[in-house]
């Protein structure tokens, strides 16, 4: 298997679904599969979950399944045939469910009259086609003056830049989406269309009240998030910066500065951090790159992202494997530099586990003082890891637990790689053993400077609050 610090998100489709892609797909860098609930159905992703759990259990690996929810996504209906709209013809927008034709396109979306208003842009595949609101005609329908035309096609996205959308980020088909991936024990639900820290909370109520342990990844898209990010970061335990619709929903110049924003925020509150779409775009059709999208993953790297994801790449393009495979050589290029470590970052004092905190970014400087190979840690809510990590230190992170399911959505944080360990009895046995095991797996070596993180008493299973140094 091949082990990158940055993490790498594949996308399953048809392109990637069988038992033999996946696992093709999983030995050339693939740490987190994910499941896109816009396409598809759930016997479909039921028989991928089948698949990424074998192949976890006949490896020994950790693959992580992150359940992408649809969310409030507006679309055109289907269109048979594609046809044209020109500069300047007036078209009518409506929510009745009908045939879209050259003077009548029919929207996915129910409150369309109710929230697009006088003046509004109405944006349709990735913003290719633009439209402004000239006036309500009646309860379902607008009349729109189309600014830039093009071909319509069945299905193309819908974007409202200028509206609220009054339409939940949960929607029925998201809940029952929600209760299937639950029901399958995945490690992640991603909450699409994120506007308020209000969305986060209720999702996690939910799953809450089902007793699951799923966590929770905001998607940012909407101009409405970016308002709100302190809040969304600080209640959520992951971000995906989906530049997809928030590049058709906020100026296309500002999109730069809002990743690496987003990204250096994360980075602060110690929130993994993931950016997606268009990595990797060109190659769904061709066998090689664009040299700016190699610059894209390489930029995104040192802005501090924990995970890169590929999209429509990996589920439906033409060269799965191959992306992948030169995703990891990138990485692995760019992983060889020092300025992707250690990054100036204090723990917050204003934080609930800043003593703990402390202790953890303290391993971290101690580690790039005496040249450390590893930094190692027990845990049982994946806190520790998440938190080392945050630091970026450039000693590799291993981290041990009795908990299959935290091991496995660790494998989405940076830098981190997890061993399954159940016999926490007292703190020097354990890390004795610790030790042994990473010998014997090659990860360690005689001579090798390491740091062990753990909390005292060990069966108490409290904060971090001990950090100890061995030479192997």
């Amino acid at each position: 298997m091949k082990n990158n610090r940055t993490k790498l998100i594949a996308t399953i489709g048809p392109a990637s679904c069988s038992e033999e892609m996946l696992e093709k797909l999983i030995q050339e860098g693939v740490d987190v599969c994910r499941i896109n609930f816009s396409h598809g159905s759930h016997e479909d992703h039921q028989k991928v979950i089948g698949i990424i759990r074998k192949l976890n259990q006949k490896n020994s690996t950790h693959i992580a399944i992150l359940a992408d929810l649809q969310g409030p996504k507006i679309r055109l209906g289907f269109i048979q045939d594609s046809f044209a709209i020109d500069d300047n013809q007036t078209i009518t927008l409506s929510a009745t469910e009908q045939n879209s034709s050259p003077t009548t396109l029919y929207v996915t979306y129910p409150e369309l009259t109710q929230d697009v208003e006088k003046g509004h842009r109405i944006l349709i595949d990735d913003g290719k086609i633009e439209l402004v609101c000239e006036e309500r005609i009646n309860e379902n329908d607008l009349r729109c003056i189309v600014l830039c035309g093009g071909i319509i096609m069945s299905k193309k996205g819908v974007n409202l830049p200028d509206t609220n959308i009054s339409q939940p980020s949960l929607t029925k088909k998201d809940f029952a989406d929600l209760l299937f991936a639950l029901d399958n024990d995945v490690e992640w639900i991603a909450l699409s269309f994120v506007r308020t820290e209000d969305e986060i909370i209720h999702l996690k109520k939910i799953i809450k009240e089902k007793n699951k342990q799923a966590l929770v990844m905001a998607k940012i898209e909407k101009p409405e998030a970016l308002i709100n990010i302190d809040r969304i970061i600080e209640e959520s335990d992951a971000i995906m910066v989906a530049r997809g619709d928030l590049g058709v929903e906020v100026p296309i110049e500002q999109l730069p500065f809002i990743q690496k924003n987003v990204v250096q925020k994360c980075l602060m509150y110690s929130k993994p951090v993931v950016i997606a779409t268009h990595i990797m775009e060109s190659m769904i059709t061709q066998a090689t790159p664009t040299r700016a999208e190699v610059n894209d993953v390489v930029n995104a790297m040192l802005d501090g992202a924990d995970a890169l994801m590929l999209s429509a790449e990996t589920a439906s393009g033409k060269f799965p494997i191959k992306v992948v495979a030169l995703m990891t050589k990138i990485m692995s290029e760019m992983e060889g530099k020092d300025m992707m470590y250690n990054r100036p970052q204090l723990p917050r004092k204003e934080s609930k586990t800043f003593l703990s905190d402390a202790v953890c970014y303290n391993a971290c400087k101690i580690a790039e003082e005496v040249g450390a190979k590893a930094i190692i840690g027990m845990t049982r809510s994946g806190y520790t890891a998440t938190m080392t990590s945050s630091y970026r230190p450039k000693a590799e992170i291993f981290i041990f637990s009795d908990n299959h399911k935290i091991l496995n959505s660790l494998n989405l944080i940076f830098g981190v790689r997890p061993f399954f360990y159940d016999k926490f009895v007292s703190t020097d046995n354990t890390i004795f053993d610790l030790h042994e095991i990473l010998k014997q797996k090659n990860k360690l070596h005689s001579g090798d400077i390491v740091i062990n993180l753990a909390s005292m008493p060990i069966h108490k299973e409290g904060r971090t609050n001990m950090l100890k140094i061995t030479k192997i």
